[in-house]
C-alpha cells in the first residue's frame, strides 16, 4: 500500500532538474513525523522545564544517529527491494522471525499509545472535551487521512508533510512569544553538559524518543515507491543494478537530511521555549506534564500561545498516528508475508490507546498523561535493539548489498552509535525498574 506511482524518465527530464525531483522526495518526511510525536513533546518539555538550554547537544547526538540508521534503512529497502521486516524474515529462523515480529507489534502499540494519546489531548486542549469523546474524534479523522491512499498516496505523503509544516510554524512562533537566550542556546547545542543523574536519565528518555524502531520498518518500505516507472508500467526488479542506482540513493540521502534536520530544529525549538518560558521564569517552574504545559504557557503569556501549543500538538498526534499505522502494516506484511487491510490495521493498534483513555476517563487521577509516555518510551527501549541490530547485520554484507553495502567507516559508526543506544536504553530499563 505504500507504493505510489512516479513519472517516467522521459517525463522528468520535460520537467526540469527541480522539479524532476520533488516526486522522489517524501518518504523521510514521513518518517521524521515519529521525531516530533508527543513521546517526544513529553521529554523535550522535561528537559527544557528542568535543566534550560544545557541537554541541546543531546538532541544533535540523537539527530546524527537517526539520520545515520534511517540512511541505512532506505539504502537497505532501495538495494534489495525488501522492507526490514521482510529481510527478517527472509535471513532468521522461524523462530526467530517470530520473536523479532512480536516485539515489533508491541512497539508499534506503544509508539500509537503516545501518539494517539497527544492526539486526543490536542482536541481537548482545544476544545475543552472529554478525553475519550477526543480519542473517538482523533480515531475518525486518522481514518479519513488513511482513506486518501484511494485517490493515490501522494495525498497521505502530502497531507502528512503538511502537518510537519504546521508543527514547525508553530514553533517558529512560539520562539517569538517566548524569546530565548541565544548565546545559551549555543553553549546547550555545542557543549556536553550533564548535571546531575537526573539530567542523565532525562538525556536518555530524548534518546529513546528520538531513535524509534518503527521508523527503521517504515522507511525501508516507504522508500521503496521511489523506483521510476517505465512505459511498460513496471517497476526495476533489478532493484539498484542499474543507471538510476546512484541516483536514487542521493535522492534518499538528500530526503533524509531534508526531513531529519528539520526534526532536529523542531525538536531543538521545543526544548528552548520550555527553558525560556519555565526554566529561565522567577522562580522557575519545572513542568513534567503536557497538560501544565499548556495551562503554564498561557499564565505566563496569553491565549495565543496555548492555541499554538494545542494545535501544534494535535498536529503531532495525529499525523504520527497515521504514520505508525503504515509502519503497522509494512511490519506485518514483511514479517508474516501476508496483506492486512489498513483500517484493520488501525484498528488493531488503536486498542489499547482505546482502553488507556477509557481508564483515564473513568479513572481520573489515577493515570496521567506523563506516566503513559514513560511506559510508552520503556517498552520502546525495549524494542530498539531488535531493529537496529539486524539493519547493521543486513547492510555490511555484501551478499545482500553488493558494492552498496556500508564502507568501513560506516560500519564503525554504526556499531558505535548501535552500543551507545543499546547501552543507554539497557540504563534506562534498569533505572526505571530499580526505581
Amino acid at each position: 500500500m505504500y507504493r505510489p506511482e512516479l513519472p517516467t524518465e522521459r517525463r522528468n527530464r520535460r520537467r526540469g532538474p527541480i522539479r524532476s525531483l520533488i516526486p522522489y522526495l517524501g518518504p523521510a518526511f514521513m518518517v521524521s513525523v515519529g521525531y516530533m510525536d508527543p513521546g517526544n513533546w513529553g521529554t523535550n518539555i522535561a528537559a527544557g522545564s528542568r535543566f534550560g538550554y544545557t541537554l541541546l547537544w543531546v538532541l544533535l547526538m540523537s539527530n546524527l544517529m537517526a539520520l545515520l540508521l534511517q540512511t541505512m534503512a532506505a539504502k537497505l529497502g532501495l538495494i534489495t527491494g525488501r522492507t526490514l521486516a521482510g529481510m527478517c524474515r527472509d535471513q532468521f529462523s522461524p523462530v526467530v522471525n517470530w520473536f523479532l515480529w512480536i516485539i515489533a507489534e508491541i512497539a508499534m502499540m506503544a509508539t500509537d499509545l503516545a501518539e494517539f494519546l497527544g492526539a486526543s489531548l490536542g482536541f481537548t486542549i482545544l476544545f475543552g472535551w472529554p478525553l475519550l469523546f477526543s480519542g473517538v474524534v482523533t480515531a475518525v479523522v486518522v481514518f479519513g487521512i488513511l482513506s486518501l491512499y484511494k485517490f493515490g498516496f501522494r495525498y497521505v505523503e502530502l497531507t502528512i508533510a503538511s502537518m510537519v509544516a504546521i508543527i514547525a510554524l508553530a514553533y517558529v512562533v512560539q520562539l517569538f512569544i517566548a524569546p530565548p537566550e541565544w548565546a545559551g542556546v549555543a553553549r546547550g547545542v555545542l557543549i556536553p553538559h550533564l548535571s546531575n543523574s537526573d539530567a542523565l536519565m532525562v538525556a536518555i528518555g530524548m534518546l529513546g524518543a528520538t531513535v524509534m524502531p518503527h521508523n527503521l520498518y517504515l522507511h525501508s518500505g516507504l522508500v521503496q515507491a521511489r523506483q521510476p516507472v517505465e512505459r511498460t508500467g513496471r517497476r526495476h526488479r533489478s532493484g539498484l543494478r542499474d543507471l538510476h542506482t546512484r541516483k536514487l540513493f542521493r535522492l534518499a540521502v538528500l530526503d533524509s537530511l531534508s526531513a531529519m534536520n528539520g526534526a532536529w530544529l523542531v525538536n531543538s525549538a521545543m526544548v528552548i521555549v520550555a527553558a525560556s518560558a519555565f526554566h529561565f521564569h522567577n522562580p522557575p517552574i519545572p513542568v513534567e506534564s503536557i497538560t501544565v504545559a499548556h495551562q503554564t504557557l498561557g499564565d505566563l503569556f496569553h491565549g495565543t500561545s496555548q492555541f499554538v501549543f494545542g494545535f501544534a500538538l494535535l498536529m503531532a498526534g495525529i499525523s504520527s498516528s497515521a504514520t505508525g499505522t503504515l509502519a503497522g502494516q509494512i511490519v506485518y506484511e514483511g514479517f508474516m508475508h501476508r496483506r492486512m487491510n489498513v483500517f484493520l490495521r488501525r484498528f488493531i493498534t488503536m486498542a489499547p490507546a482505546i482502553t488507556v483513555l477509557v481508564l483515564m476517563q473513568f479513572l481520573p487521577g489515577r493515570i496521567s498523561d506523563v506516566d503513559v509516555l514513560v511506559w510508552s518510551q520503556v517498552c520502546l527501549s525495549f524494542a530498539l535493539p531488535f531493529a537496529i541490530i539486524p539493519l547493521v547485520l543486513f547492510t555490511q554484507r555484501k551478499d545482500l548489498m553488493r558494492e552498496h553495502r556500508n564502507l568501513p567507516l560506516t560500519n564503525v559508526l554504526a556499531w558505535i552509535s548501535t552500543a551507545i543506544v543499546v547501552g543507554l536504553n539497557l540504563y534506562l530499563l534498569w533505572g526505571f525498574f530499580a526505581g
